[in-house]
């Protein structure tokens, strides 16, 4: 029988973005994609800002120090935002 690996807790490892999205990559493999107009700071944040980002606790968030923008990757999977 096989095991899925998934994380029960799924954790950031890290965080690009394009001109429309952001892409959090998780410790186990998953990538997810979000639109960047879901969070409208970060989508009127310059490239300096989005690119100064923090990786919260084991990866449990997102933070932007100088926009004050944080995002949980709990809240990106169910879709909150």
């Amino acid at each position: 029988m096989s095991t899925l690996a998934v994380e029960i807790h799924p954790l950031a490892q890290d965080v690009h973005f394009t001109d429309d999205d952001i892409i959090v990559s998780l410790v186990d493999g998953r990538k997810l994609t979000v639109p960047l107009l879901w969070f409208p700071r970060l989508a009127n944040a310059s490239k300096e800002q989005l690119e100064d980002f923090e990786i919260l606790g084991d990866g449990e968030g997102i933070h932007w120090p100088q926009i004050d923008e944080d995002i949980s990757v709990a809240g990106l999977l169910s879709g909150a935002q």
